[in-house]
């Protein structure tokens, strides 16, 4: 698998475990705990969660998970807009913190942009960045006008935006994901495979049978291509997790990633940067 560099020098995995929809159904919950030990197993020890997934219900079934090894672990949380203020984030932060079962985070984000000025949110990371709470701080669903405003606002300890980015939301490539670059922020690519409607398609279909892959690992290994980006994919199975992990080591030719690339060609014009 390949890895990449934090700005301060640490390294950490180019694939991790997103957690979204996960620890809502009772009866998937086994499968879930399987599923996020075997990623770990596997090297996938970076693992991604926020406040908003079933109201701290994913913050606790990694904690069920994955407690006994946090040491192992990168561990990244979100803070809801509304929560992202000076009086607010300092209380979000304890009440993932103790769903996790940690004393502290490696990573904290700003959801998505909210009413509450971006320097606010800045000072109130940084605060908590001061405490020990987090060692590192970042934003997600930012487009390139929102970062530009950031690190006027003294947002240069950013270290990551994760963002919408797979082969249909290709959007990001006309700026922010040189912006990007060029300010030395990692990307991170949540729903890297649509929420699973990446599985066929004729193109990925065609190139999956030529390297022996599915047509999600296709997927995948097309959004690792780039330098520089972390992919966060969602597995509830032990089968899933390591079909993930397998696509972090097909590397596609350029004469491969050419086929993908003109089924899912990138917009012509900037568009507003996507969510889910």
């Amino acid at each position: 698998m390949k890895h990449v560099t934090l700005p301060g020098g640490e390294v950490i995995p180019s694939m991790g475990q997103g957690t979204w929809k996960m620890g809502e159904r009772t009866e998937r919950r086994s499968d879930e705990i399987a599923a996020l030990r075997a990623g770990v197993e596997l090297g996938m020890t970076l693992v991604d969660t926020a406040e908003m997934y079933g109201d701290g219900a994913a913050e606790t079934l990694i904690s069920e998970a994955l407690g006994s090894v946090r040491d192992q672990l990168f561990l990244v949380s979100k803070a809801y807009p509304q929560n992202a203020s000076r009086s607010r984030l300092a209380g979000a932060c304890e009440a993932s913190l103790k769903r996790l079962g940690t004393d502290r985070l490696d990573l904290y984000l700003l959801h998505w942009r909210g009413s509450v000025p971006l320097a606010e949110t800045v000072e109130a990371l940084e605060a908590l960045k001061s405490a020990g709470k987090i060692r590192h701080l970042g934003v997600s669903n930012l487009d390139t006008d929102d970062m530009e405003e950031l690190v006027a606002a003294g947002g240069n300890g950013c270290v990551t935006d994760q963002i919408l980015y797979n082969l249909v939301r290709r959007g990001p490539e006309l700026d922010l994901l040189v912006w990007l670059a060029e300010h030395n922020i990692l990307v991170m690519a949540y729903s890297p495979v649509e929420q699973g409607r990446l599985s066929t398609h004729p193109a990925l279909d065609k190139i999956a049978a030529e390297v022996g892959a599915t047509p999600v690992q296709v997927a995948l290994s097309w959004t690792l291509r780039q330098d520089g980006l972390i992919a966060i994919p969602k597995a509830s199975s032990v089968r899933h997790v390591r079909e993930n992990r397998a696509a972090a080591d097909i590397v596609l030719s350029d004469a491969q990633l050419a086929t993908p690339d003109a089924a899912f060609p990138r917009p012509c014009d900037r568009r507003p940067l996507e969510m889910l």
